[in-house]
């Protein structure tokens, strides 16, 4: 791994978006929205979202810890979850999350994230003991029990980033690995399948529901994490073994040539019947769906397993949005989720860790097309993970080439 690249340009639009998000009284005069998308303890949507910015930029000496310490203030208002919705991205693990990144080694909110923290744990063996019951039952998954979002997965990243060693660790890591082992021989689905659409709910136009590839609610995310894990040194048998059952999947459905693979965004029983792929159904180059996400996962894979021909396969289907102007411009807007900062992110983060410098050497045209899109429209909310916030903490990330840990980018399963 080389040293993170660093894009100067970038850092007086991430200070200027920062700035506007300073004070919470000038976000929102009227103060802040009841009910809808804002949840202060939400990380995607909420006040733990923009504190996390906050407090990044006060870690990197370019913000300072008053404003972060009123987001905090502000994210931890009112009564928070730890029922069955708690997650990585809401809830007791998101506070624990974001106080995780702000103590790092100062123990500057060791009480709180300790309190936190035994929640999240808490939260965690019971999703842990309901997982292993329904596999015991032989029944499929639901989506929330192991995506990233609002399952295991996320939970999997808290731990392994706040404390690698702990039991509950290394039993979450066995349970994304029992995740992957066959549920009935005579099923040629993963065990992964799911019996829902990709929002989650049932739906008649997915009858027999489908198998996920996407990073924020798919497979790829259990391959980002374990992979993770394995280069971290927690790799048991059962963890590469996962690795690659997972790996063997998503190979049989790359498609495009070598210079420009590509992964399909989810699987129906069609599909998976028929073992073809329209190529108009190549998914837009997002980091929850698309060739942002899926890309790092398997050059994340590639590094786990030794395997130079996955790493440089995940290389290449990034390098292929890259140098094609009309796959960056399906891009929905300039937010970390569906947009330009997200690809800017992945592009940035899979650079340190190319096998070659040409992902590297392409960022700073991408950052000024990023740059120059933001100065022509910018979006409205102040979320993290589609708005201001996650946009900010992109170009906060490519201006300084900061990739200390804890990485506050962890909850998107990049390190």
């Amino acid at each position: 791994m080389t040293a993170a690249l660093a894009v100067p340009e970038t850092l007086p639009l991430a200070d200027e978006l920062a700035g506007q998000l300073s004070d919470p009284r000038a976000v929102w005069p009227d103060g802040p929205p009841a009910g809808g998308r804002f949840w202060p303890q939400s990380l995607a949507s909420g006040a733990a979202g923009i504190a996390l910015l906050h407090v990044e930029r006060a870690r990197s000496g370019h913000g300072d810890w008053d404003t972060a310490r009123t987001w905090l203030v502000l994210a931890t208002s009112g009564d928070i979850t730890a029922a069955a919705n708690a997650s990585l991205f809401f809830g007791v693990p998101a506070l624990a999350f974001v106080l995780h990144v702000a103590d790092g080694d100062s123990h500057r909110y060791r009480r709180a994230r300790t309190t936190l923290d035994e929640a999240t744990l808490a939260v965690t063996r019971h999703r842990l003991e309901q997982a292993h019951a329904r596999i015991s039952r032989t029944e499929p998954p639901e989506m929330r029990e192991f995506d990233l979002v609002r399952g295991l997965v996320g939970l999997a990243t808290y731990h392994l980033a706040r404390h690698p060693d702990h039991e509950v660790t290394g039993n979450v890591l066995a349970y994304l690995a029992r995740l992957t082992e066959p549920l009935a021989s005579t099923s040629t689905l993963p065990p992964w399948w799911v019996s829902v659409a990709p929002n989650g709910e049932p739906s008649p136009e997915y009858p027999q529901g489908h198998g996920n590839l996407g990073v924020s609610h798919g497979i790829s995310s259990a391959l980002a994490v374990l992979s993770l894990a394995q280069l971290r040194g927690l790799g048991a048998t059962a963890v590469s073994e996962a690795i690659a059952r997972i790996c063997a999947w998503t190979d049989q459905w790359r498609q495009g040539g070598p210079d420009t693979p590509w992964w399909p965004g989810l699987i129906t029983t069609g599909q998976a019947r028929t073992g073809r792929i329209d190529p108009v159904l190549r998914p837009v180059p997002s980091w929850c769906y698309g060739a942002s996400g899926t890309a790092r996962a398997q050059q994340l894979a590639g590094m786990a397993l030794g395997d130079p021909g996955r790493h440089q396969a995940a290389e290449a289907a990034m390098l292929a949005v890259l140098r094609d102007p009309g796959q960056r411009s399906r891009l929905t807007g300039p937010g970390l989720c569906h947009g330009t900062a997200g690809l800017l992110h992945c592009a940035w983060r899979m650079s340190a860790d190319a096998r070659t410098p040409v992902i590297r050497e392409a960022l700073p045209g991408l950052a000024a097309d990023v740059i120059k899109e933001l100065r022509q429209s910018r979006p409205a909310e102040p979320d993290l993970l589609d708005g201001v916030a996650g946009i900010a903490l992109a170009l906060h990330a490519t201006g300084t080439g900061r990739a200390a840990a804890p990485c506050w980018d962890s909850f998107l399963a990049l390190a």
